[in-house]
């Protein structure tokens, strides 16, 4: 008889946001007058902006005419991408990279997952707490881990806890790690990370020869100057850093599916037998066996994200979250609930009101406010006492769902 990957029988609970589904919809159905605001998982819900539409459609255009028709694409993403992405997005920030380095996927969640593939079993791994869940589940389920302990920490995995009394700032291992986990703006805290802070980090794993996977899905949404958008701002890090970037939030593309990885030439890592190894080379290698690259119409319609006119409207519908991600966290705190994030993030990180348990408050709010958010533990055991809640809704829905939370536990 066929036999499962034991590993993931390890998993203590259903992935986060289908447990929230679940209970959305089990309450949704019990209680269909509720009209329910959904402030949980970070899906955003304004809509594709003109330029990008139009690529969208052009590209689509042209699989209908044989002299334009597009079939199997390079697994890599198409170079006229790379470069545009290499010319637009990095070197503004004084980053040089060759479209070789740049390898167009269809999300950085994928990505981040991924990469795992070309990557020894036996690396020690390091992942801040809270995190987003799909660089611990991901490692669980390859089998990186042992079982869990009643607090929910995976022996084999090194973790970096991140609360109000550090900052939400990890410190650095104290054991021996191969590969660390970072993500700024980070997810789910919606706090950064500042020059000085990741060059620590950088000269950090260069002494170890560790590698560090940078999230920097949300990079788009920073707002104060000399925070760092790329890991590839700071001296080394291209020999030390892996880069994820997605179009999802930066661009709407949550439905439609585009991202990207970053792995510079001269990132190495060893073999069995002490052979320094591309892992450029490696993950061109996987890509080129397991992916089969992503459409052409996409990559049209991420191309414009960088031209004039599409990145203005891009940057309008940023904007457009970041203040509401501005209504959310000022409405909570003036009614005194501490809140974090909510500035360079499409997050605010909360403290649930009287010292309610994380999944308790997620209850409370959508059975007695009907504003749906994500608990705290579901990002790590750092996380209970905390919430999250997204700045991707409609004004109106953000507004009201601020205006119920305060009624009902703002202090008097």
């Amino acid at each position: 008889m066929a036999r499962i990957n034991d590993n993931y029988l390890k998993l203590k609970a259903g992935y986060l946001f289908p447990e929230i589904a679940r209970r959305v919809k089990e309450f949704s159905d019990a209680h269909p007058e509720a009209q329910i605001i959904r402030l949980g998982i970070g899906d955003v819900t304004q809509p594709l902006v003109p330029a990008v539409i139009e690529a969208f459609h052009a590209g689509v255009d042209d699989l209908a005419k044989a002299e334009t028709f597009h079939g199997y694409g390079p697994e890599q993403g198409y170079n006229w991408l790379s470069q545009l992405i290499a010319e637009k997005a990095y070197a503004p920030l004084g980053v040089e990279l060759k479209p070789s380095e740049i390898f167009i996927s269809d999300g950085s969640k994928c990505d981040s997952a991924n990469i795992l593939d070309i990557l020894d079993l036996g690396n020690k791994v390091a992942i801040c707490d809270p995190v987003y869940p799909v660089y611990h589940d991901t490692n669980v389920m390859i089998g990186r881990s042992g079982e869990a302990d009643a607090k929910g920490y995976y022996e084999g995995i090194v973790y970096m806890p991140c609360t109000a009394e550090n900052d939400f700032t990890p410190a650095f291992p104290e054991e021996k790690v191969d590969i660390i986990y970072l993500c700024y703006p980070n997810n789910p805290t919606g706090t950064v990370a500042t020059k000085e802070q990741l060059k620590a980090w950088v000269d950090y794993a260069i002494a170890r020869n560790a590698i560090i996977f940078f999230d920097a899905a949300y990079e788009a949404f920073i707002t104060e100057p000399g925070i760092p958008h790329s890991i590839y701002e700071i001296d080394g890090a291209k020999q030390c850093a892996i880069e994820f970037r997605s179009f999802s939030k930066t661009a709407g593309f949550t439905g439609v599916r585009c991202g990207l990885t970053v792995i510079p030439h001269e990132l190495t890592a060893t073999s069995a037998t002490g052979e320094k190894v591309a892992l450029n080379k490696l993950w061109n290698r996987r890509q080129s066996t397991k992916f089969n690259g992503v459409s052409y119409p996409v990559q049209r319609a991420a191309a414009a994200v960088y031209s004039e006119q599409g990145w203005l409207q891009v940057k309008e519908v940023i904007n457009f979250y970041l203040e509401n991600a501005k209504i959310i966290k000022q409405g909570l705190e003036a009614a005194g609930i501490d809140c974090y994030g909510g500035v360079n993030a499409p997050y605010i990180w909360l403290k649930t009101p009287e010292n309610m348990g994380s999944w308790e408050f997620f209850d409370k709010l959508l059975k007695e406010c009907h504003v749906v958010g994500t608990p705290g533990s579901g990002f790590g055991p750092s996380g209970e006492g905390y919430f999250r809640l997204s700045a991707f809704g409609g004004r109106e829905n953000v507004k009201k769902a601020v205006k119920r939370i305060v009624e009902k536990w703002g202090k008097k």
